[in-house]
């Protein structure tokens, strides 16, 4: 992270929190400042620390590092919240569909899949509600990337017992499709026309025109996400879901403005930014909703010659684009 970055961080919450504000202790000296605050938080979600392991580093002890974490990561969802993990608009959509024709994939939207996060002080009365099989307590994260790692769906709190489908049943993914809300998504490959965008997938969810499988960009998010943010790759140690809640999604809006700041944008040498994405395109507006409408739109998630289909054209087309190409080049 660079220094501009947390700097910008740090003067959000500072702004947002009455916490982080400079304030004179119960003998008239200056507290802690926001910057000290703001670095335990950072170095408890980078290095996954024990609150009392900075002890010596930030001369803070375990009950402030502790306060200092939760207020930061409430801080940083409320401000950045709905700019870093806002859903695609048309512009989006379009940057999307560039990913996509680059790389042989007309119409995709990114890649789905869930992350199993083992919570170690889950309460007793929980355990069975957020345990699998034998296993040990989970909470679930199911997250959409682009292939610059951006993350902007994700959906964390679903007990560990369910599965990547029963995940998807109580996710809002498909709500804005269902409603006709969305910004369709219209592409034409091999004569055939499809009125609906896909993500890549693994094998477990439903063959529907929504998803296709293949090697996905999330997985490798979620590794990047576990390196950066290593209190994500051990077991949680919070016993509230709402502090649960409030890490994951503080640790993806940090994930999302460092690969804004940096700009690790995965692009093509063949991608530019006014071509016509090969007949694929975001309308201007969606369809009027209407009861008919909404029903047909479902009849067509779950069409299941259409996803065969969807998926030979795909087949075809990547393998015409790249016929003969050297890959070792």
């Amino acid at each position: 992270m660079r220094r501009s970055l947390f700097l910008r961080i740090v003067e959000a919450v500072e702004a947002h929190d009455r916490y982080f504000q400079p304030a004179l202790d119960c003998i008239g000296r200056s507290a802690i400042s926001s910057l000290l605050k703001c670095t335990s938080a950072i170095c408890m979600l980078a290095y996954g620390n024990c609150a009392d392991e900075l002890d010596e580093y930030i001369r803070m002890g375990e009950a402030t590092s502790l306060k200092c974490l939760r207020h930061f990561v409430c801080g940083v969802k409320e401000s950045f919240g709905a700019t870093y993990l806002r859903r695609p608009n048309s512009q989006d959509l379009h940057r999307l569909l560039g990913f996509g024709k680059a790389r042989g994939f007309l119409g995709v939207l990114g890649s789905i899949d869930c992350m199993h996060s083992e919570w170690q002080n889950c309460p007793n009365a929980w355990r069975g509600h957020f345990t699998r099989g034998h296993g040990k307590p989970r909470v679930v994260l199911e997250a959409i990337a682009y292939a610059d790692t951006w993350i902007w769906h994700a959906n964390f709190g679903t007990p560990g017992s369910n599965n990547d489908l029963n995940v998807l049943d109580h996710s809002t993914l498909l709500d804005d499709i269902r409603d006709i809300t969305a910004p369709p998504v219209s592409f034409t490959i091999n004569g055939n026309h499809y009125r609906m965008g896909y993500y890549l997938a693994d094998g477990i969810y439903s063959n529907w025109p929504l998803f296709k499988g293949a090697r996905k960009d999330i997985e490798r998010t979620f590794g990047i996400l576990c390196c950066q943010f290593h209190i994500l790759a051990y077991p949680t140690r919070f016993w509230d879901m709402q502090t649960l809640k409030d890490v994951m999604y503080a640790c993806i809006i940090l994930h999302n403005m460092i690969v804004e700041d940096q700009d690790h944008i995965i692009l093509s040498p063949n991608y530019d930014p006014t071509d016509d994405y090969e007949n694929a395109h975001v309308d201007d507006a969606p369809p009027a909703m209407g009861y008919q409408a909404r029903i047909d739109c479902e009849a067509t998630l779950r069409d299941k010659v259409m996803a065969k289909r969807l998926q030979r054209d795909l087949i075809e087309h990547v393998y015409q684009k790249f016929r003969g190409h050297d890959f070792n080049n």
